[in-house]
Order: C-alpha cells, then structure tokens, then sequence
C-alpha cells in the first residue's frame, strides 16, 4: 500500500506563496515522522486541479495557497478528506487559516495572517491527523 494520507496543495503558476508552501511541505515530508504523507499538487489553473478544487468543497478561491489533508479509505478505495474533530473551535497556532469543515489550511490575508502559511501550522495539521 502507498501513503495512508495525502495533502493535497492548492495553488497556481506563478504565485510566490503557493511555491513557497510547497517547499515547506516537501521539507517537513522529508522528516522520519511524515513517512505515512505524501503530497500532490493541484494546479488550479488546469482542469485536473479545478475539478480537484472543486471537490474539496471548504476552500475559499480567495484564499489560496491551500492545503487538504486526505485518508485513504479502503471503503472508498479513494483518498477521503478528513473531517476536523471541532470545526470553528479556536486554534492558537493555525488561527483563521485552519479549514472549518476539513483538516487542512488556506492563506489568512487578513492583518492577523499575514499571507503566511508556516511550517508550524502545517506540522498542528499533519500531526491531527496522525492523532
């Protein structure tokens, strides 16, 4: 079997942030605890990542870079998002960033963001996950 999660990058050609958080993920992925991840990214300029934008359903087009973490289910024999255990809860590490409905992360650009997607917030997803 591959990978039991995928996180699966949203992003477009050409975009300083959407680079950016994909050499933070491979970075982070390359570590020994991250060995059960890995990444994809959807391009969401192409039809492949529209439709794959499309059918995260969570993600504000506004908001991108983004990132969802997906579980493979053998019911499903597909990759599944992962629900988030308490949607809206407050969260002192991804604040406004983090997903409401799924685990995963979009770009803050609000004054309290900063734009910033950081290596901190997407090891708190990764490691939900795993919990």
């Amino acid at each position: 079997m591959g990978a039991k999660y995928q996180i699966r990058v949203f992003g477009k050609a050409g975009c300083d942030k959407c680079h950016t958080l994909n050499q933070r993920l491979e970075k982070i992925l390359t570590k020994s605890d991250y060995t059960d991840f890995e990444k994809v990214y959807c391009d969401v300029e192409s039809l492949d990542g529209l439709v794959a934008f499309s059918e995260a359903e969570c993600i504000n087009p506004s908001r991108i870079p983004a990132m969802l973490v997906t579980e493979w289910s053998e019911d499903e024999d597909e990759f599944i998002p992962i629900s988030t255990l308490e949607p809206g809860a407050n969260d002192s590490v991804c604040k406004k960033a983090k997903l409401y409905q799924y685990l995963g992360l979009q770009t803050d650009y609000s004054d309290l963001g900063k734009g910033i997607i950081s290596p901190k917030m997407i090891q708190s997803v990764l490691a939900e996950a795993q919990n």
